[in-house]
């Protein structure tokens, strides 16, 4: 018993000192979001048993209280009794004892008339005396039952509290708050961390059991404008890999410029491989590349992970996992559906998508999300669950409506926007090729992966999002252009 209690104090102490410090980073098998249902399940159905135990408690107390009303009950009924019988025997004597004293008294009174030679009847008693002036008890049978002046066990205020006690809303009780706190109706200034708020914890970096998908539950949809007579249908493909030399880095040098950790989470990057937050277009010209045809360009994205892996722990935003490589990565320019294209400037700057489309809105967001083999189903705003054996794909397509003049904007999105929903540019721009990044990945079973994304975005799916910077020679952009305006695939 005294190790018991030793180990629980060091247990403790240990806890006291994690609250002290901080709430550690959360474990990313705890932030798994199937496992956190089912912990959230099964803490419902603890929740729910404990609620039963206690009413089960409440409803054997309210019995034990009926017991002992009864067994009172019965105690005053068989007082009662007894105080009227002791109350009827005093009577009875008190009245034959009056009877007897009033015979002497008429005897008495007889003798004397005889004696004085007067006549007369009985003697009358003084009509203002009580009859039952000589016995108390006939005058206020309940002075002498105290039961009868003190309310029954019942009703007093102990009684009462107990059997009128408040009900236990589910989650509270001794865990008070919904379970979280664990003050049992303490104050605690300082409560000490425990497995229900770790989960709580987790619980809140996302994503849920919500933000997935069944993609066979997901409707087909077209995601290309159909190609009219004037549109340009060719294509090139720039092959660059699929980062396996490990570029990666939080930075982001086209929205966050000169910062470290701009983005706030983890960029898989191919092409250039000098890419980082202090990238200038001379630094990137002067760069190698894991492209082929000399291809200088930089393509970057927020990297996957696999949240069942207990990995990248110490993370302060909140990208927790193993990081999944891309199985493939296609880097497809394409043409326009009503008109040809023309080359896109050099150092050109796009971005895609919106990382934070959860807090500002859908207005700038272009996720899609897919499964291989059901490429005709398309979800903007879930992850995808695919069935065994495909694979979990990412189209990320870039806007192709070139001002003409500028090759980036104060929001980096005026100088170059998306086309029509038939696929025209609007009045003033020109179609240069469109990007479409197509990335693959295996994933684990179940909704147990998720994209990085800054913190308060809690990796919804619809925060999916790239960029790229064009450092193309300028002949392979016009050999790109070539390909695409006369039909080709390159």
């Amino acid at each position: 018993m005294a190790a018991a209690v030793s180990a629980l104090a060091v247990v403790a102490g240990g806890l006291v000192s994690a609250a002290v410090i901080g709430v550690g980073p959360a474990r990313a098998d705890h932030c798994d979001p199937a496992q956190a249902s089912q912990e959230q399940q099964g803490q419902q159905r603890n929740n729910r048993n404990r609620n039963q135990d206690q009413n089960q408690q409440d409803q054997d107390q309210q019995g034990q209280d009926q017991n002992q009303q009864q067994q009172d009950q019965n105690q005053n009924q068989d007082q009662n009794g007894q105080n009227q019988d002791q109350n009827q025997n005093q009577q009875g004597q008190n009245n034959n004892q009056q009877q007897g004293q009033q015979q002497d008294q008429n005897g008495d009174q007889q003798q004397n008339a005889d004696q004085q030679g007067q006549g007369g009847g009985r003697a009358v008693l003084d009509p203002a005396q009580d009859p039952g002036a000589q016995n108390p008890d006939t005058q206020n049978p309940d002075t002498q039952n105290p039961d009868a002046q003190n309310p029954a066990p019942e009703q007093t205020a102990e009684t009462f509290g107990r059997r009128n006690r408040p009900t236990r809303n589910p989650g509270q009780g001794n865990n008070g708050n919904n379970g979280n706190n664990g003050n049992n109706g303490n104050a605690s200034p300082t409560p000490s961390p425990t497995a229900s708020e770790d989960h709580n914890e987790c619980a809140d970096l996302g994503p849920f059991v919500e933000d997935f998908v069944d993609i066979r539950q997901v409707a087909p949809r077209q995601l290309d404008a159909r190609i009219g007579r004037g549109g340009s249908r060719g294509s090139f493909v720039s092959a660059c890999g699929t980062n396996r030399n490990g570029h990666n880095n939080p930075d982001n040098f086209i929205v966050a410029p000169g910062v470290s950790n701009g983005a706030h989470h983890l960029h898989d990057y191919v092409g250039n491989l000098s890419t980082d937050g202090f990238s200038t277009d001379e630094s990137l010209a002067a760069a190698g590349t894991t492209c082929r045809l000399g291809d200088k360009s930089t393509y970057f994205w927020p990297v996957l992970r696999d949240r069942k892996v207990d990995v990248n722990t110490e993370d302060a935003d909140g990208n927790v996992g193993q990081v999944l490589r891309a199985r493939s990565v296609t880097l497809q320019f394409r043409g326009n559906a009503t008109s040809q294209v023309v080359a896109m400037p050099r150092f050109l700057r796009l971005i895609t998508g919106d990382a934070k489309a959860a807090t500002n809105g859908a207005g700038n967001a272009r996720a899609a999300w897919s499964c291989t083999g059901f490429q005709n189903r398309i979800s903007p705003d879930k992850y995808p669950l695919c069935p065994r054996g495909s694979q979990v794909v990412r189209i990320l397509d870039f806007p192709s409506c070139w001002d003409g003049q500028n090759t980036d904007s104060a929001n980096h999105r005026t100088h170059v926007v998306f086309p029509s929903q038939g696929g025209a540019c609007p009045q003033g721009t020109k179609a240069v090729p469109a990007l479409r990044m197509t990335l693959t990945y295996s994933v684990p079973q179940g909704p147990s992966y998720a994209v990085d994304a800054f913190p308060e975005q809690k990796h919804n799916p619809i925060t999916d999002h790239a960029d790229f910077a064009n450092v193309m020679p300028d002949r392979l952009m016009q050999f790109v252009v070539s390909c695409i305006n006369r039909g080709r695939r390159c």
